[in-house]
């Protein structure tokens, strides 16, 4: 008898020791932690609002977006700042520059000094990608999750597949998917008549066959689902995002988890028989690698022959994150690209008209090539402005991976630093009194000129992580905006209403319906 009150008084005392733990851990994570953060910060002149319990300023933030999204902007206008991060804006006119808000539990420090903005983006090993919500491994993996010695095994195996002599391959693919959604307009546009189409849903489309096509060649029918799907499953992220995640959330059996897990093992499946079938092609000395796909296996596979480990490659499950990759960053980053440079073209028809007139100096009537699309000046110039004004992110964030100076400034771990794209690309202390208007000309002289060296233009980001997909975006924008302007001329809609809206990337709230008209 005595032997068993013994056991019982352990047990219990053990279950005590347990609750009390946890119950520390939460508290620690809940108030303990961020109340000393906050004061810490203060103590070297930040500013912000007080802590508030759990969810921090994140109630404020989607209130105000609410407010600010709930009614159009002015047509005239592309400050689109008060639009995508009216809290930040609110923040700043408060408190300054020197300032932080609370993303849940962790303090955001504001960094808006180009040299401190350089050093986080160069210093990668420190400040790391920040990953706040579990939910991301349902959604999507890939290099860019990856930190340390795992993102440079990644970077160096992916890189292949991006370089110039690897996009000049792909150009055929760009041309054949813009062809496509060309042929469709062309049949909605009546010879010397006009025809308004919402080019939204046509730019997600063509974005999403062009990366089937590139990804997958031969397969990109099946790259299609894909793309269908992992559309969804970002819509369902976004929305996991909007709230404070709290630890083992994403285990409840809840309608959005449900369809998230059943979404990644649908899309895992149909990637994984798309890598088996092209593997045994391999095999066989039957496959045409000039895909993403085929030059990340080739590439992966010299990785693994090289070393005589497979530690030094990629496991087929990294390959379909990367995969996965693509489709995600590939297909939004362009559409929305695109979409805001038409709408702009739209607006400014003297930019649209000198941009016709380079294209068709360049090309006339023939199909676009790769050293025509690189002598392009004025569609370059365009499409860099396009991207300065509406840039796909709006803000940067990363995490101080251990604690640390930045400037004037010690950091503690764990410390976000947020460096606010959409602001740094608007301000006039930058780029000049007509900050807010689109100028082109101001990327005459190049990405250097125009920002003097600073570190102060991030639709890529900047540094050792900066995308790499960007020369692939940029021989995709110039070969579809090529192409259309070739074929047509066009005007905005009355029925079009300017609202950007802050989703995963800035998108159009009610579509761009354009009018155009067949040249």
């Amino acid at each position: 008898m005595d032997t068993i009150q013994m056991t019982v008084k352990v047990c219990c005392a053990a279950i005590a020791i347990t609750l009390f733990v946890c119950l520390w851990r939460v508290l620690n994570w809940v108030w303990f932690r961020p109340k000393k953060l906050e004061k810490l910060l203060r103590k070297q002149g930040l500013k912000g609002n007080s802590y508030r319990v759990l969810y921090g300023d994140m109630k404020d933030q989607s209130g105000m977006i609410k407010e600010a999204t709930s009614k159009p902007m002015n047509l005239s206008d592309d400050d689109v700042a008060p639009r995508m991060v009216p809290f930040l804006l609110e923040t700043i006119k408060k408190y300054g520059k020197k300032s932080f808000i609370w993303f849940g539990p962790r303090p955001q420090v504001l960094i808006m000094e180009p040299e401190l903005i350089k050093e986080v983006l160069s210093r990668n090993y420190l400040y790391q990608k920040l990953h706040a919500n579990p939910f991301a491994t349902l959604f999507v993996q890939g290099l860019v999750s990856h930190e340390e010695d795992k993102w440079t095994k990644h970077r160096k195996i992916i890189n292949p597949a991006f370089h110039l002599e690897k996009l000049k391959h792909m150009l055929p693919a760009f041309y054949l998917s813009c062809s496509e959604m060309l042929s469709k307009w062309e049949d909605m546009v009546a010879v010397e008549g006009s025809h308004e189409i919402d080019i939204w849903p046509h730019l997600q489309k063509l974005s999403g066959d062009v990366i089937s096509r590139t990804a997958f060649g031969s397969s990109y029918e099946e790259g299609r689902k894909i793309f269908e799907l992992q559309k969804e499953q970002g819509q369902h992220f976004l929305n996991a995002l909007r709230s404070v995640y709290v630890p083992g959330g994403r285990f409840l059996p809840t309608k959005r988890n449900r369809r998230m897990k059943e979404i990644k093992r649908d899309v895992q499946s149909l990637i994984r028989g798309i890598i088996d079938k092209r593997l045994k092609e391999m095999e066989a000395g039957d496959a045409d690698n000039e895909d993403l796909l085929g030059i990340l296996l080739e590439s992966n596979y010299k990785e693994i022959e090289q070393h005589g480990n497979k530690d030094f490659g990629m496991s087929i499950e990294e390959v379909i994150e990367e995969c996965k990759l693509f489709y995600f960053a590939g297909a939004e980053t362009t559409s929305v690209w695109l979409l805001w440079t038409l709408v702009l073209l739209s607006r400014y028809q003297d930019w649209q008209t000198r941009a016709r007139e380079e294209v068709l100096q360049v090309f006339g009537s023939q199909k676009p090539d790769f050293d025509g699309l690189n002598r392009l000046k004025v569609v370059t110039m365009i499409l860099y402005e396009s991207l300065r004004l509406y840039p796909p992110v709006t803000i940067l964030t990363r995490r101080a991976n251990e604690d640390t100076a930045l400037g004037e400034l010690s950091l503690q771990a764990g410390v976000i630093v947020s460096m606010p794209v959409i602001l740094l690309h608007h301000d006039k202390e930058i780029w000049g009194e007509d900050a807010n208007k689109f100028n082109p000309e101001r990327f005459k002289g190049g990405l250097s000129s125009a920002t003097k060296g600073q570190v102060t233009y991030l639709p890529f980001a900047w540094g050792p992580r900066i995308c790499i997909g960007q020369n692939f975006a940029m021989l995709e924008a110039k070969m579809a905006l090529s192409m259309i302007l070739q074929s047509f001329s066009f005007e905005l809609s009355p029925s079009y209403t300017h609202a950007p809206l802050p989703m995963v990337f800035v998108q159009p709230q009610y579509g761009a319906p354009l009018i155009f008209q067949k040249l």
